[in-house]
């Protein structure tokens, strides 16, 4: 039987093997994976899992398989042709350790206009050890990261011994239900990590995030007499201030104390945000516009219900709208998505945090973050410890996207090492 191999050489192995990665890296951020343009990600990520001698399961996401699960979320837009691949490692010997999730989402959001990029969204260039392009670090960096360190053990003779399920989904950046759809399909392990590009960082807590979508109808009318018309685009501004103070009334220290799990967000002043995201409106120029619709993002602390808060926006918008009789639909559709703590002093959380020393000789830093995650279907709906622990990136959803280079091979190190502590190894062969 072969030695089990110790930190410095599983840390050597992913130094020998990091030029590769870089390069596989490179591929997929060129790869545009944006909403409804996932396919080429999914299949690049399918010859990888193939060629690391995955047992591989593509499959589509079907919607009418979800819609009755803890933790979907509705859309508009079609699910035609969306699919998720996932890369699941057995043990040739009875199992010696525990199993392991490794989760990553492949779709990226938006890029804004090309021009404002240095060279394009996804035209990758590396400088000063980062690497630039739409979804670097958000979050195909930590895809490449969980599968190259897997490469790394096989590539010194050695596999884990136990469960290795390696899922790259899509959908992350707008539901969620590609995670669900996994879950769903069956895949369980004794703990999941997720690389998001927190820098490093194990995610202990994480909020809430639902989108919902307003539509308002004035009456249009010439400009030369306004007054005859109701201006569409103004009173959807009126309608998204009543949303703003319900984020002030949400930060405030009631909401807190009403809200027993938004503790780990007690030293921010203010992390619950909305966000106006998307707006439409008007006609022409010289018209009182008579449509307008905009599409927000709501905040909301872990602990607090989905159906409550619902009711809390709803009230505050026809309120608004009522005093100043405005006619509006409102629809959720998008995130509706519960927030969620995590446990740091689990058995996993540890474990990942004495890996992360090993690694990089400093104390793990365990914090949580004002933004939802994939976590949040293992934690609260299927019972598998999760967290994110991922590279150090910089203008994600922004201009110039990156990520670091010495980040992502940290990543790559401690996940490797993490692996080897929590599945236990086996060798390829016996020797």
């Amino acid at each position: 039987m072969a030695t089990r191999p110790s930190k410095e050489e599983i840390a050597a192995a992913v130094e020998k093997v990091f030029e590769e990665a870089v390069a596989m890296l490179s591929e997929l951020v060129a790869i545009d994976s944006t909403l409804n343009h996932e396919t080429a990600a999914v299949a690049f990520m399918e010859a990888r899992f193939k060629e690391a001698g995955l047992a591989t399961d593509r499959f589509p996401v079907v919607l009418d398989d979800l819609r009755s699960l803890p933790g979907f979320s509705p859309v508009d837009w079609s699910y035609e042709g969306k699919e998720c691949v996932v890369g699941v490692h057995r043990p040739r010997l009875p199992p010696q350790g525990k199993s392991l999730i490794l989760n990553g989402h492949l779709d990226v959001v938006p890029t804004g206009p090309a021009d404002m990029w240095t060279g394009g969204p996804f035209k990758v260039r590396v400088a000063d050890g980062r690497l630039y392009g739409r979804g670097s670090g958000d979050m195909k960096a930590g895809i490449i990261a969980y599968y190259m360190a897997f490469r790394a053990l096989r590539s010194i003779g050695f596999v884990p011994a136990a469960e290795v399920i390696m899922q790259a989904v899509v959908e992350e950046e707008i539901t969620g239900n590609g995670a669900l759809a996994c879950c769903a399909r069956g895949y369980k392990a004794d703990a999941a990590i997720i690389p998001e590009p927190f820098a490093g960082t194990i995610l202990t807590a994480q909020l809430g995030v639902m989108w919902l979508q307003i539509s308002v109808r004035g009456r249009p009318a010439h400009v030369l007499n306004t007054s005859a018309g109701i201006n569409g685009i103004e009173a959807a501004y009126y309608l998204y201030d009543a949303l703003r103070k319900v984020e002030a009334k949400w930060n405030t220290e009631e909401e807190r104390k009403a809200c027993p799990q938004s503790k780990p967000y007690d030293s921010n002043p203010h992390p619950i945000n909305f966000n106006l995201g998307v707006i439409h409106g008007g006609e022409w120029a010289s018209s009182v516009p008579t449509e307008c619709k905009f599409e927000a993002r709501v905040g909301l602390f872990p602990g607090k219900k989905l159906e409550a808060a619902r009711k809390e926006v709803e009230e505050a918008v026809a309120a608004a709208a009522q005093a100043k009789d405005i006619h509006y639909n409102l629809t959720w559709t998008g995130f509706q998505a519960e927030g969620c703590l995590m446990d740091p002093s689990g058995d996993m959380m540890q474990r990942l945090g004495q890996a992360h020393k090993a690694v990089s000789g400093k104390e793990p830093v365990y914090s949580p973050v004002t933004c939802t995650t994939d976590v949040r279907f293992f934690e609260l709906y299927y019972g598998i410890p999760a967290t994110c622990y991922g590279p150090e990136a910089t203008n994600i959803h922004g201009i110039d996207e990156s990520v670091s280079l010495d980040s992502v091979k940290e990543v790559m190190k401690t996940l490797a090492v993490f692996m080897a502590d929590w599945c236990g190894l086996e060798p390829i062969a016996d020797n």
